[in-house]
């Protein structure tokens, strides 16, 4: 080190300029290759690991970038005169102010990278945070992005990202199976099918389709009933067991007056998950092959 002070200390000023942007042009061609580098590995990553890679890469991307930059103006204050010791101490109290501004920020990042290695979610994952449920449709360094029921998009800080609830199998369906009576009219399936979409329409965030009416089937006994499917967001079939299945009730009680509720019978299906839509990732041109 003091070799290298004394060498600075013998050049001119022409010297020391040819000096400066020597370790310009050495910075930015540095951060030239960070750069390829990082797209290079972002582009040949796995589809698998491809949202890791991203965040993983950007991060040190970044802080290499910010490092070489920081040591390049350092060179260049102490080839001006400036001391090393009062720039360091500058950057250290800049540094612990900005820290203690940005708390949170640090926080959402580590949260991110946690959630992002630890596989607790992963993108077209159906998740419940805090009370809201919804699909996730991006997981970033400072943000999980889902998508609710409404179809609205809902933005969490990582850092309140807490009490995960996955539901990795998707949605649900929830299948009524109505018992039809004896001597039912030509008109109650219509009007059974009319019940259904008036459940769908009263409760847009719970069902995610419309009832799709499975049709008339009949038991090895003889029993005729009708099926109606509902695909719902999952913990959300009360509107079904309840609303759906009193209406249904006081319908065919006015064809048969002994019919009873628990002949329109409610249970559930898990539905596999789809998989989630692939991430859009950046293509080589044929110029970079």
């Amino acid at each position: 080190m003091q070799a290298l002070q004394n060498w600075t200390a013998s050049l001119d000023s022409t010297q020391r300029l040819l000096l400066l942007l020597a370790v310009a042009i050495a910075a930015h061609a540095l951060v030239s290759v960070i750069r390829s580098v990082s797209s290079y590995a972002i582009i040949h990553s796995s589809e698998r690991n491809y949202r890791k890679t991203v965040s993983l890469i950007s991060l040190l991307s970044s802080s290499s970038i910010f490092f070489i930059y920081f040591a390049g103006v350092g060179v260049a204050l102490s080839e001006l005169g400036v001391p090393i010791a009062g720039y360091l101490a500058s950057a250290s109290i800049i540094g612990l102010a900005v820290g203690f501004g940005s708390q949170g920020l640090v926080q959402d990042i580590v949260s991110g990278l946690t959630a992002i290695f630890s596989n607790i979610y992963d993108i077209g994952d159906m998740v419940e945070i805090g009370g809201q449920v919804g699909v996730v449709k991006n997981i970033g360094l400072r943000f999980l992005e889902i998508e609710n029921p409404l179809g609205a998009r809902v933005v969490v800080p990582n850092r309140l990202v807490t009490n995960v609830i996955n539901y990795n199998r998707g949605y649900i369906h929830c299948i009524a199976d109505i018992t039809l009576p004896e001597h039912d009219d030509a008109g109650l399936v219509d009007r059974l099918t009319l019940i259904a979409n008036g459940v769908y329409e009263q409760f847009p965030g719970i069902l995610v389709t419309k009832p799709s009416i499975e049709g008339i089937k009949q038991t090895s006994a003889g029993r005729r009933y009708l099926r109606i499917k509902f695909r719902i967001w999952p913990g959300r079939g009360a509107p079904i067991e309840q609303s759906f299945r009193q209406e249904v009730v006081q319908e065919i009680s006015k064809l048969d007056a002994s019919y009873r509720e628990w002949m329109a019978a409610v249970y559930y299906e898990v539905e596999l998950k789809n998989k989630p839509p692939k991430t859009k990732r950046p293509t080589r041109s044929k110029g970079s092959e």
